[in-house]
């Protein structure tokens, strides 16, 4: 039997997205989360990214369960991906697992899940680990920290959080269950650390709702609002300002449309049958009398803000007049997309309110303040944070400090690093791959970062494409063709292409052997010299 307990983050820290974390205890795995990351603009081409999960497929006979602690994409979003190599059961929430079923169902993984309804307050033993879910405030309901206990000690991992005194769902953090944990004995606190950054206390999400009525009091023509498909929060404080103004509102596009049917469904989203209407009648309503729900606030091409920006949506486009509420945060990295979106819609005759313009939303992370407050009611005899950049994971460990906890019971740590705790006593194990698996389209994995670095590259620079003829012997039985793409078009540098195209003759006539090379890096060579560019240069030899 192994007495170590072993925690291994395999995402979410040193990145904002891609939570995943590994609790192993007598040769069984505990995985709390299963998320992704959205990715940054040099990312060309990537729809999304999820954690290395090899050491699980690897240790699958090991798995006991999988614990999700909400519903948000950077926590649900690679499920599919791990149930296609892991048979294991989920334990969520009932929202959490609603939309966690829309997930599966899409991937059609649906018959094979097996799902655990979980709620606040319940304990579950699930292998060695003692499971106690408690309720958090965060900006979607039903959400919950965790209680893991095993004999080597009891770990509490709060997942996303805030004090919010006034939340949507009335719900505030369960404070009387932090504050008994600690009676108990805290081995270790794995706490969110996403604005640890930022001083004070996070603002409630009741703010909102006065920001709301002034956008859908003074808006003339249609609003459109958008956020996450997961907010759910969100989805019923526009319902409730809709009513209030007298407007129908219509959820837009597949994940925001079944997401929202879902959470109706379980009585977690109040949405009268009046207010809620089709897309397509919506459409037929006067202006004033509409509310649009859509993904997008990212800026992400494919969403429907996204599409409405670009005049790519076939279903209906911006018009003069129409108001978009962006009402989320930007992930960190993705602000010059939404900004370069925000433009496109004001040139399609739209007013776009955004922070910090208008308060039309809030965090759902705690700040400072609260991060203090949850170090002093857990009172562990250490900390480890997670959830956050390698600077917010810092910060977090200054806030900690300052807090009384000594630096030596604080451990920073990225992927891939096992913590094991023996005795009482944190150790740092080995490390084990914690990085990025990027999703193309229908692949997975296959595309690599030696393959964004080329796009990049691409991207930047240009291509120069030279084809070569040559007989058996070596000699060139044509002049090269030189074609250029992103680089320069051959109208406007004949003069230096015919200068490339003369080298290369040379260097074919002069060369020993190894054409390909010995070309490649002439071409590249006398680029560089006369432009300053380096395009990618691609040379096809055929023999005749």
């Amino acid at each position: 039997m192994n007495n170590k307990l072993r925690i291994i983050p395999l995402g979410g820290l040193g990145e904002v997205g891609k939570n995943m974390m590994v609790y192993e205890y007598d040769d069984q795995i505990l995985v709390v989360d299963t998320g992704i990351m959205f990715p940054t603009n040099d990312m060309l081409g990537i729809d999304y990214i999820i954690p290395d999960f090899e050491y699980l497929t690897e240790h699958r006979d090991k798995i006991c369960g999988i614990v999700i602690t909400h519903g948000h994409e950077d926590h649900t979003g690679a499920i599919t991906h791990v149930l296609e190599e892991i048979n294991a059961p989920i334990y969520a929430t009932r929202l959490t697992l609603g939309l966690v079923e829309v997930k599966l169902a899409r991937g059609g993984l649906l018959q094979k899940a097996e799902l655990i309804p979980v709620n606040a307050g319940d304990s579950l033993e699930i292998g060695p680990f003692t499971v106690e879910f408690f309720h958090v405030s965060h900006s979607i309901p039903d959400a919950v920290g965790l209680g893991i206990t095993t004999p080597a000690g009891l770990v509490v991992h709060t997942g996303d959080y805030k004090f919010d005194p006034t939340p949507v769902d009335g719900w505030p953090t369960d404070f009387a269950k932090l504050a008994e944990f600690s009676s108990r004995g805290v081995l270790a606190l794995m706490a969110d650390s996403t604005n640890a950054d930022k001083s004070g206390w996070t603002p409630s999400e009741r703010v909102i709702d006065p920001a709301f009525d002034k956008v859908f009091a003074e808006a003339e023509g249609r609003i459109i609002v958008a956020t996450f498909a997961s907010l759910i929060s969100r989805m019923q404080q526009v319902v409730d300002a809709a009513e209030r103004h007298g407007r129908k509102v219509a959820f837009v596009g597949y994940s925001m449309e079944n997401n929202s049917k879902m959470a109706i469904k379980l009585g977690y989203l109040e949405a009268p049958a009046e207010t809620v209407v089709p897309l397509e009648e919506a459409l037929k309503l006067p202006a004033a009398d509409v509310v649009l729900m859509a993904t997008g606030s990212q800026g992400e091409p494919s969403s429907m803000v996204g599409r409405l920006s670009m005049g790519t949506n076939r279903r209906f486009s911006i018009k003069e007049g129409d108001t978009i509420v962006l009402s989320s945060h930007p992930i960190p990295g993705n602000e010059e997309v939404i900004y370069r979106t925000i433009n496109r819609l004001f040139r399609r005759g739209a007013n776009v309110l955004y922070e910090p313009l208008t308060a039309v939303h809030v965090s759902g992370h705690a700040k400072q303040d609260e991060m203090t407050l949850m170090l002093h009611l857990v009172k562990p005899k250490y900390l480890i944070p997670i959830h956050g950049e390698l600077r917010h994971l810092r910060q977090h460990a200054t806030l900690a400090q300052d807090s009384g906890i000594s630096p030596e019971n604080i451990a920073v740590i990225e992927n891939g690093q096992i913590v094991e705790f023996e005795d009482g006593v944190l150790n740092l194990g080995d490390r084990i791959p914690g990085g990025y698996i990027f999703v193309d389209g229908a692949r997975v994995g296959e595309v690599g970062p030696s393959v964004v670095r080329e796009r990049e590259a691409l991207a930047r620079e240009g291509v120069v494409l030279v084809s070569l003829v040559l007989d058996h012997g070596g000699r060139l039985r044509e002049l090269p063709e030189i074609i250029t793409r992103g680089f320069v078009y051959k109208h406007e540098a004949d003069e230096l292409l015919d200068a490339v195209s003369e080298r290369i003759v040379e260097t074919v006539k002069s060369s020993p052997g190894n054409i390909h090379d010995q070309v490649v890096q002439t071409v590249r060579s006398y680029l560089y010299n006369e432009t300053k560019s380096r395009p990618m240069v691609l040379v096809t030899l055929s023999w005749v």
